[in-house]
Order: structure tokens, then sequence, then C-alpha cells
């Protein structure tokens, strides 16, 4: 027993000793320069790729966040360059996506609409960075990327409970932007947010947290493929919405009967019935008469190209992932979800619904090796760590209870839209731009509008949100001429709302 309790007690010195070099976490850093030519227009910058440390109300330590800034070189002042912050969705995803497909300086070139072959793979200079108009912040939520909790054993504590679910999340982005500006004097700096996906949800509710309760406005917010979370998912009114896009999709694919020449006054009409003719159809539900259910199924028909007799078994609601799997089934091809151009073999043909994501397997494989070898060899930043493109493995649980910043009351279900609306409202100055793909069906386009059609705003504010779109899908930036249109027209947003807000009189 005596030598049991001379091995206890060196264990608890060994223990204590471990317990005492543990040293507080501190910030990384790795800063390189560079140069990137933007529409003929050169731009000098310099890069930093690095960490900064969130901290709870006691001042410990519970995240490190990683980040990639651009800032362009020879600006005297701050308020003479806007700083803009990137984010991709999820939640669970780094911003990898947004970083070297659509605005860094250099981009991943991957092939549209098809399967981009294996390695090597081309980085190439980016013709449409955002670099002409804006400092740019790429960052990673926590646990994608290089983003940790700092758990105790590092010397922190964190938990999971500080960052995962909706408001935890917007405490962390709140945190790091206001960290950020104090750490590099950006405070008078126009200031802009940019999220896709799920990104596109935590703007706005963090435009909403940051004015009410960091005092921060925001000079606009651009929503790429975007929702709200309006708990209409599920409901009639997603077969409604979801029409349009997969009217796009079916025309994309030659497979309607009367195929229209020209996509956008074709998807007019089709949003025309989705809302009129189809939705009281759905709403109807089993008082809907015999002759309107054929005449509602042999519209769908038109629209779809899927046959009226599949309409009718389906009882007028096709799925998103049934529509996916079937669209080409004579073909024994998959439709993508993500953009539904991408077209792949089918993984089960006798599956209800499809299984799998074309566009997902087409490019991803080329954005994390360009990633990867564009942070080892030129931010200088990553080697030896492991860099999560995704993390929803471990992001397994994200409550969706959400604080309203305003009123103070928690509600069951986040809705975005409360957020937009409180948002405009309190900074009336507040500018939005929706960017939406015409052949996303993973967040179809007229999902957003129909969510913003429902905005509780005044008619004064209607007009400061307007939308943009695009011959592409959810990652609209995979096809180069709808990047280029992505970048000049949220160039311009940019500028207008900069502009006007620094020609403002002085009172």
């Amino acid at each position: 027993m005596r030598g049991l309790a001379l091995g206890l007690g060196g264990a608890a010195l060994l223990a204590t000793t471990a317990s005492a070099a543990v040293k507080p976490p501190q910030a990384t850093q790795s800063v390189t320069h560079g140069s990137v030519v933007v529409e003929g227009a050169r731009v000098d910058y310099t890069a930093t790729a690095g960490t900064i440390i969130l901290k709870n109300r006691q001042g410990k330590p519970t995240g490190s966040m990683f980040y990639v800034a651009y800032t362009k070189d020879g600006v005297a002042h701050e308020s003479d360059r806007p700083v803009t912050f990137f984010y991709n969705g999820g939640p669970g995803s780094s911003t990898i996506w947004l970083h070297m497909g659509a605005f860094g300086p250099e981009r991943i070139a991957t092939t549209d609409h098809a399967h981009t072959p294996p390695a090597p793979y081309r980085l190439v200079n980016n013709d449409y960075s955002l670099l002409d108009v804006t400092d740019e912040v790429f960052i990673d939520a926590m646990s994608t990327g290089y983003s940790r909790i700092l758990r105790k054993a590092q010397g922190g504590a964190g938990t999971r409970k500080d960052f995962y679910g909706v408001d935890p999340d917007i405490r962390s982005f709140a945190q790091f932007i206001t960290d950020y500006l104090s750490l590099n004097n950006r405070w008078n700096s126009p200031k802009y947010l940019y999220g896709e996906s799920y990104g596109t949800f935590r703007s706005e509710l963090l435009a909403n947290y940051l004015t009410q309760v960091d005092d921060i406005d925001v000079n606009g917010v651009v929503l790429q493929s975007a929702y709200t979370g309006d708990g209409s998912f599920g409901t009639d009114t997603t077969y409604a919405t979801n029409l349009p896009t997969e009217a796009a999709v079916a025309w994309y694919f030659h497979k309607l009967p009367n195929p229209p020449a020209q996509l956008p006054p074709f998807l007019a009409q089709v949003e025309q019935f989705a809302m009129n003719g189809y939705a009281t159809a759905l709403l109807a539900g089993n008082s809907l008469s015999p002759a309107a259910f054929q005449a509602t199924a042999e519209k769908l028909h038109d629209y779809t190209g899927l046959s009226t007799a599949y309409i009718e078994k389906s009882n007028l609601r096709v799925s998103e992932g049934a529509f996916r799997h079937d669209l080409l089934q004579g073909q024994d091809m998959t439709v993508g979800d993500l953009d539904g151009r991408f077209a792949g073999p089918t993984m089960d043909p006798l599956s209800p619904r499809a299984q799998y994501d074309p566009q997902a397997a087409a490019i991803s494989s080329a954005y994390v090796a360009g990633f990867n070898s564009y942070c080892h060899n030129v931010l200088k930043y990553g080697k030896g760590e492991t860099y999560r493109p995704e993390a929803y493995n471990i992001v397994t649980s994200w409550p969706r209870i959400h604080r309203d910043p305003l009123t103070r009351r928690p509600m069951r279900t986040a809705n975005g839209g409360i957020d937009m609306a409180e948002a405009m409202k309190y900074n009336p100055d507040l500018r939005f731009e929706v960017d939406a793909g015409y052949f996303d069906l993973n967040l179809p386009f007229y999902g957003m509008i129909n969510s913003v059609n429902h905005l509780n705003i005044p008619k004064s504010l209607q007009g400061h949100i307007q939308f943009k779109f695009y011959y592409s899908g959810h990652m609209i930036y995979v096809n180069v001429a709808a990047l280029k249109a992505l970048h000049d027209n949220t160039a311009a947003f940019i500028r207008s709302t900069w502009r006007a807000a620094a020609s403002a009189p002085a009172q």
C-alpha cells in the first residue's frame, strides 16, 4: 500500500506540473504581400493569415478564430477604404468556397457544370476579386478551417455551448468583428457583411445584433443564395417556391414540352402560377376538385417536364430530392442540389430520391487541394495543421432558439426575416443586396423573394433591398461569366452605399 501511495503522489505532482505548464493561448499571424489584377487594374495588397482569440465575460479565452485578411496597400485613412467580412454557412462550413472561388486574389479553376478532373489543379489570378473596391476578411466559423475551441487542456475555458447554436454563433462573429476593428484601427471604415447560404441567415441576425448590441451600423449586407429560416420549409409553401427553380432546371436540360426561348420571362410566368394557381390548389388539400387536381398536374407537367401521372401519384407534391432523382431518370443521371446544371451518375436507380449532390462531388476536391497549397505556400500558414473545409460531423447539434435583440424575448425557432426587418428600422440607411442563381435547388431563389415580400417593413424601406439573378446555382461564382456579373453588381452596391454615406452633409 505504501508503494501505491507514493505512486499517487507522484502522479499528482506530474498533473500539477503539467497544469502549470499550460500557457495562455496566443493569437497567430503570418503576413505576406502580393498583387492582383482586377478587370485590368492592379491592386497591391498585404495578406494576413492568422487567428483572433475570443473570450467570455470573465475574460477567459474560449476560441481561436481563423481568418485571412487582404488590405490594399497605400491607403492613408481608414475611412477611405471599406472592409467586408465574408463567411460561408452550413452551419459547419469553412469559408474556403467564397475565398477560393469568388473573391480572394487567387481562385481555383474548375470546370463549369461538369466534374473537374483530379490534381494537379490550377490557381489563377482572380480577375473578379473585390479588392478593387473593398478590403476583405474571410472568417472560418468555429471548428471549421483552422478555427478551434480552446478547452481547458489548451489553456482556455471554451465549450461547444460557446459557439454551437444560432445565438452563440452570432455572438462569436460579432466579437470577432469588433476585435478585428480594434486591432486594425478600422472603426471608421465603411463596413459590409457578405454571407453565403446559412451565412445569409447569420448576416440577417448579425446585422441586427451589431447595430443594437454593439452600436455598429453596417453600410450594407450582401446575401448570396439566401434564406431567412422563416419556418416555411417542409410546408406547402415550399413546393410553390421551389417550382420556378425546378422549371429553370428542366429548361436547362431541354425537358420542357414547350420550351421558351428566353428564361426570365418564362420564370415570371411560372412564379405567377406558383403563388396563385399552384399555391391555391395545395392549400385546398383534399377539398380540391378532381378537375382542378387534373388541371394543376398538367400545368406542373408543362413547367417541370415530369409526367402528369407521376405528379398525380405524388399528390401534386414532388420533393426536391425526388425531382433531382427523376428529371433525368431515363439517362440514369441525378441532378445537382447546389447547382441544377450539374448532373452525375445515379447511385441507385430504385431510390425514391437523389442520394448525393453531383455539384459538390464535382468541385470540392479542387477547392480543398487548392486552398491547402495556397495557404501553405503563398500565405505561409498552416503547415502541419489540419484545415477542416467542413465540420458537419463535429457540429452535430445546433440549437435554433434565438433571443430577439430588441425585445429580449426568446423565439422557439429563429426567423432571420424578423431580425432583417428590425435592423433596417433601427438603421434606416442599411441596404441589402440579394444574389441568387436560377439553378439553385438547395435554396431556390423564389423562396427568398417570398420571404422579402413578407418582411414587416414600411414602404419607405422596401426599396432598400435589391435582387440580382444569375445563370448559375448556389455557388454563383463557379460560372465565370456569373462571377464577373457578381463582382460588378457587388462592387456597384458597395460604391453606392459607401459613397452615399461619405457624401452626406455634416450636421
